[in-house]
């Protein structure tokens, strides 16, 4: 039997992406299909971050391929490519930055920071070029959570270098002053020293930024949403219902200034007691589903109440660092890989493409 482009196609369509749902020549991901009398060899490019799902996914692919009949060798190039994608209209790019994530929460202590900290690094091992910006100026735990002690240095031509950390890009105002000096501005001051952290620190070009956003919904955090090009947003919450109204907040701002909802995080969904293992829902249950489903988003994941968390951010070391194998960290890696699949099905940002257009008298 003769081997086809179209047969490849055919046998392509029966091989589902786990991660986008989809099957390979729906979202255009086959490319270069090359067919050498019975030999075939194929490109797969992803749009997401996949370091730890090439072999699977080119073994499936290859385990398909062979079922069709006649076939000889079979090459598969298994590979990720992160592009730009569109953003507020109106709102310039910034150097060196394709994609930027706000992580959010209507209000302080639902573990933001900390699933902050741990999605860029969850992104970073799958491949991705990853920083972070704090943007909490009142509070910056940045420092603390990377392990970074000392300051940026200022770049050659005006700027600051990001601090590196766990292989992340970072930057936080916690960087630049002692750790126990309070930040006593006011808000047109806490914009503008924001503005410079992003626009300033000499990004190396960075797949997705994640800025960890301060809590709550007033003037800074309205300001942010329409002046930083965020690409889309992750809401973070707990179970229990105040935490709930305030995360119902923060999502229906960023509606309104036109940045898209990724989808939700519940953190401490669940305690499971380290003596007898017995589990309890301490700040209820349900709660991230039930704003899922009333928003129509979607819910990334839920996270446990686990002091491992906590002990491993507050030492520098957050979980997917300190445990990249363990269960926490999966969770962690399945949210980062759901975020970035969900980015690649957006729109792709083109305005890089186009030429600047100079009119001269002549």
């Amino acid at each position: 039997m003769t081997i086809t482009e179209q047969s490849i196609q055919a046998a392509l369509k029966a091989v589902v992406d786990p991660n986008t749902g989809k099957d390979f020549v729906t979202t255009r991901s086959a490319k270069n299909i090359r067919v050498s009398g019975n030999d075939v060899a194929l490109d797969v490019e992803l749009g997401y971050p996949a370091q730890s799902q090439i072999d699977t996914l080119r073994a499936a692919i290859i385990a398909q391929l062979k079922t069709v009949p006649g076939i000889g060798n079979i090459s598969v190039n298994v590979y990720s490519k992160i592009v730009t994608h569109a953003v507020q209209r109106g709102v310039k790019l910034i150097p060196g930055v394709k994609n930027i994530i706000a992580v959010a929460s209507g209000k302080g202590g639902v573990g933001k920071s900390t699933t902050a900290v741990n999605l860029a690094l969850a992104l970073a091992k799958e491949g991705a070029s990853v920083g972070i910006l704090d943007a909490d100026i009142y509070g910056p735990s940045l420092p603390q959570m990377l392990g970074i002690r000392d300051q940026p240095e200022a770049a050659e031509n005006r700027g600051l270098e990001p601090m590196v950390a766990h292989g992340v890009q970072a930057m936080s105002i916690g960087l630049l002053i002692d750790p126990e000096q309070p930040m006593v501005w006011r808000g047109p001051m806490v914009t503008q020293a924001l503005t410079q952290l992003l626009t300033e620190t000499r990004w190396r070009d960075v797949d997705y930024l994640i800025i960890d956003m301060p809590p709550g919904t007033g003037d800074i955090q309205l300001t942010l949403s329409q002046q930083v090009p965020v690409t889309g947003a992750v809401i973070v919450t707990t179970p229990q219902d105040i935490a709930l109204l305030d995360a119902r907040k923060g999502l229906k701002m960023f509606e309104k200034v036109g940045v898209p909802i990724l989808g939700v995080v519940e953190n401490m969904s669940i305690h499971i007691c380290s003596k007898c293992g017995h589990e309890e829902h301490i700040f209820g249950t349900g709660g991230g589903e039930r704003m899922a489903q009333d928003y129509g988003i979607e819910m990334l994941g839920a996270l446990p109440l686990d002091m491992a968390i906590r002990v491993q951010a507050d030492a520098g070391n957050p979980t997917v660092a300190a445990e990249p194998q363990g269960r926490i960290a999966e969770i962690y890696a399945t949210i980062a890989r759901r975020v970035a699949v969900k980015l690649a099905e957006r729109a792709q940002d083109h305005s890089s493409k186009f030429p600047n257009i100079v009119i001269k008298n002549t």
